[in-house]
């Protein structure tokens, strides 16, 4: 099951940077991972400028994160009081960390989206969930049921690090 919180940040020109890092926190009296078997995945929905920016600066937001061929650099947001206050943004970060930078202007820029945690199954459950579904073959002709084409069908079904379900079916499963 996902659970799902609020995720809000401020960068200004006293705070330029905001590291974001979804690795378990480690308990300090015993050792142990406050969230072990946990994914998480961090979705940017706005950047938006505060009240007390100023009118006519120019505010560039960039990120830091790991990408397929190693870590690089982005803007995502450029703003500017008067002319675009706020942006609006899907940018799904998953299991990363992530660094946000305002690099221009003085801001304030509020960094608003969500986190998502979900428990991955996949990597510390070693069984793989399997139920058997039921699927009727109709008689394209009469549109009857045929009670000797009845089958059942087995389903493997295994949850994805990101918390998908993935569902393969396998035929000749004797009802």
């Amino acid at each position: 099951m996902a659970e799902e919180y609020l995720f809000s940040i401020e960068l200004n020109q006293d705070k330029t940077k905001e590291h974001w890092d979804p690795q378990p926190e480690q308990n300090e009296e015993d050792g142990e991972d406050q969230n072990f078997g946990v994914d998480q995945k961090l979705i940017v929905k706005m950047v938006i400028l505060g009240k007390d920016a100023k009118v006519g600066e120019q505010n560039i937001v960039q990120i830091e994160a790991m990408g397929l061929k190693g870590k690089f650099k982005t803007p995502i947001a450029i703003l500017e009081m008067g002319k675009c206050p706020q942006i609006l943004l899907d940018l799904s970060i998953p299991d990363s960390p992530v660094t946000f930078e305002l690099i221009s202007g003085s801001g304030p820029v509020h960094i608003v989206g969500h986190n998502l945690l979900a428990n991955n199954l996949d990597e510390y459950d070693q069984d793989v969930d399997e139920e058997e579904v039921e699927v009727n073959d109709y008689d394209d002709e009469d549109d009857e049921k045929d009670d000797k084409n009845n089958k059942k069908r087995k389903v493997n079904s295994e949850i994805k690090k990101n918390g998908t379900k993935r569902s393969k079916i396998e035929d000749g499963v004797e009802k």
